[in-house]
């Protein structure tokens, strides 16, 4: 364990999920004024700083604490598959799958799919948490990058772990449409079958309209995909808002 100063640290690259807010930061950063910090954060050194694998939370509560030097265990020579097991299971350690939203559960199950590095090393990563972190229950056992075993340890169906890993190819606004319950995950299926700038368009579109996604609309823009214009994009919710009048 060596003690860093908190400006060191830079946060995690694409790390994807949101950091505390309201209360229970406020709590956190209570913690640490009377406290400190209990369990060291973790590092990899990266040229000359280091980069956060597990604890950007207590980072940014220690800052707002006003400390300038955390403890931290650092690691060296590490894998970026390695460090995104850090990343990743440390969220779900300290919070469980079940409380994360929408777009932190897709970074979880993507990054499972297509990041993470072999399941003997994982384990052992996983196990080393828990004895930091004092944690315990977690099933640590060897897991397939499949849909089926991945959904076996998230207690969801293969198909369901399919939709998330396919929203992860949407973009931030309609990642954040996901979140906030005004896109459903079965909708973001479809529109993640358009390109990045067929996305931006409709979702400029949409802004301008006042207009949410919905089910027939999604499947609409998914068979236009690769072929999309503003005006197809206009074409597709005017018909919908005109089926919607009959109704």
């Amino acid at each position: 364990i060596q003690v860093i100063p908190v400006d060191q640290i830079k946060p995690f690259h694409g790390h994807p999920f949101k950091l505390y807010q309201g209360e229970r930061l406020d709590d956190m950063v209570e913690s640490i004024r009377e406290h400190g910090i209990l369990t060291p954060v973790i590092v990899r050194k990266i040229g000359f700083g280091y980069e956060m694998l597990a604890g950007h939370n207590r980072q940014n509560a220690a800052r707002i604490a006003g400390l300038k030097e955390i403890p931290a265990i650092v690691k060296e020579d590490l894998k970026d598959e390695e460090a995104w097991v850090y990343v990743l299971e440390t969220n779900v350690i300290q919070r469980s799958f079940s409380d994360l939203t929408v777009t932190e559960r897709i970074a979880v199950l993507a990054a499972r799919y297509d990041k993470v590095c072999g399941t003997k090393k994982r384990e052992e990563i996983i196990e080393e948490l828990h004895r930091l972190t004092g944690a315990g229950g977690h099933d640590v056992h060897q897991q397939a990058k499949s849909r089926e075993l991945i959904g076996q340890e998230y207690g969801m169906t293969g198909r369901n772990i399919a939709r998330y890993v396919r929203c992860n190819h949407l973009i931030p606004a309609f990642k954040e449409m996901l979140d906030d319950g005004s896109l459903t995950l079965v909708s973001g299926v479809e529109l993640s079958f358009l390109s990045e700038e067929e996305q931006e368009l409709v979702s400029k579109v949409l802004k301008e309209n006042g207009i949410r996604v919905k089910g027939n609309m999604a499947k609409r823009l998914k068979a236009a995909a690769g072929d999309i214009a503003e005006e197809t994009v206009r074409s597709i919710l005017a018909l919908d808002k005109n089926v919607a009048e009959v109704r």
